[in-house]
């Protein structure tokens, strides 16, 4: 059983081809530029050499066409005629209330993307576009939505609510959604394999340029760092996270600023970014930090100071904690950042065993024998969670 996996972005197409027989990749790649001048397809099959197409992909629908094209190429394919590709299963950003587990896409599904763009402006149509050109396509074939927001959607109303007039949350669905799901279902899965538990509590921390916790109890989120938008919640690369709301009409009337100005800032221009002035690539951060940059050493200490009090507060969540997971491009690789933030830990009897902890991008457990708690390195791979819920939904 071959899975199409697909994450349209506003003007790029990932894509990956997995056998779900072994779980082995037999191609993936990348559009980028869609309907931007220097448009191309960049293309890795399994077994074959990389290429790239540079051509005018004006659509969504000509970047999967494309796609499919390359997929049966005689030369550079991998796959013999589309018929070897069981269905497509779809990353989308945001399901709002509806949707707490992928499903099949019918009109109704599509209805509630639609009704999610004014949530997910940025990424929601562009999920659409690419389901539709599927279904255009690839017709008879069944296309499966996979939500960045359904895993989350377990959570209470006392940690998915905001302290603010009901009516908004009546009229408008103001409240926490949470994003990353479909990496915090991955690794909450994969670390009750690690641990021999079927179903753990766990703290998760997927740690990259974008950056959210969650707090899963006997396999099911009770809460998650990021909000309504990923804005909120930790310090990320460019976003800046939770900060005091008073600050946007502030900086506004002080540097006349539109509320749109003041969104691009906070999601673009802040963060490590914002901070150290250097980068938002936290390897670049290191290395400032190393070389006596001050401003990056801070901005790499207030990242940690922010996860550690995360991590602290979900404590208070449990009666009892299995495993904390580090994931995502920070957590798989950084030593360091693993080694700050579990001595921020150690109120908690949290150790962590410095030469277990010298690993990049491996499953493994990293704490100490004599740690009240586990810690694990768990790599994340959204796109096999998306190609099993896949699976799953349309045996």
């Amino acid at each position: 059983m071959n899975i199409l996996v697909i994450n349209s972005g506003s003007s790029s197409l990932k894509f990956q081809v997995i056998n779900m027989a072994n779980e082995e990749i037999l191609a993936k790649g990348l559009v980028e530029r869609i309907g931007i001048e220097g448009s191309r397809l960049k293309f890795e099959p399994a077994d074959k050499e990389k290429i790239v197409i540079d051509q005018d992909i004006p659509s969504h629908k000509e970047a999967i066409e494309l796609v499919l094209k390359t997929l049966v190429d005689e030369k550079h394919g991998i796959l013999s005629s589309l018929d070897e590709i069981t269905a497509i299963g779809h990353r989308v950003l945001h399901g709002g209330e509806k949707y707490s587990e992928s499903i099949v896409v019918d009109e109704d599904v599509k209805k509630v993307i639609r009704d999610c763009f004014v949530l997910g402006p940025l990424h929601n149509p562009a999920n659409l576009l690419g389901i539709e050109a599927c279904e255009e396509l690839m017709p008879g074939k069944k296309n499966v939505a996979v939500f960045d927001t359904a895993f989350h959607q377990t959570m209470d109303p006392v940690n998915y609510m905001y302290a603010l007039p009901y009516e908004y949350y009546e009229k408008y669905r103001v409240r926490r959604y949470g994003f990353h799901g479909t990496s915090h279902k991955y690794v909450s899965k994969r670390a009750a394999e690690i641990l021999g538990k079927d179903k753990p509590n766990l703290i998760i921390c997927h740690l990259g340029n974008g950056s959210s916790l969650s707090a899963v109890k006997e396999g099911k989120c009770i809460d998650t760092s990021m909000g309504l938008t990923p804005l909120e919640g930790l310090v990320m690369g460019t976003r800046c996270g939770d900060i005091d709301p008073a600050i946007i009409p502030f900086i506004g009337e002080k540097e006349n600023l539109s509320y749109q100005d003041i969104d691009t800032m906070m999601n673009k221009k802040s963060g490590v970014l914002g901070i150290s002035g250097v980068s938002s690539d936290f390897r670049d951060l290191e290395t400032a930090a190393e070389e006596g940059n001050e401003r990056a050493r801070l901005a790499l200490d207030m990242f940690v100071t922010r996860v550690i009090k995360y991590i602290g507060a979900y404590m208070t969540e449990f009666d009892s904690i299995d495993g904390i997971c580090f994931t995502a491009g920070v957590g798989e690789n950084s030593i360091e950042m693993r080694q700050q933030i579990a001595e921020g830990l150690k109120i908690f009897g949290v150790k962590i065993d410095e030469e277990r902890n010298n690993v990049r991008g491996k499953d493994t457990i990293v704490s100490a024998d004599d740690s009240t708690i586990k810690l694990l390195v768990v790599p994340t791979n959204e796109e096999l969670m998306i190609a099993k819920d896949t699976v799953e939904l349309t045996k």
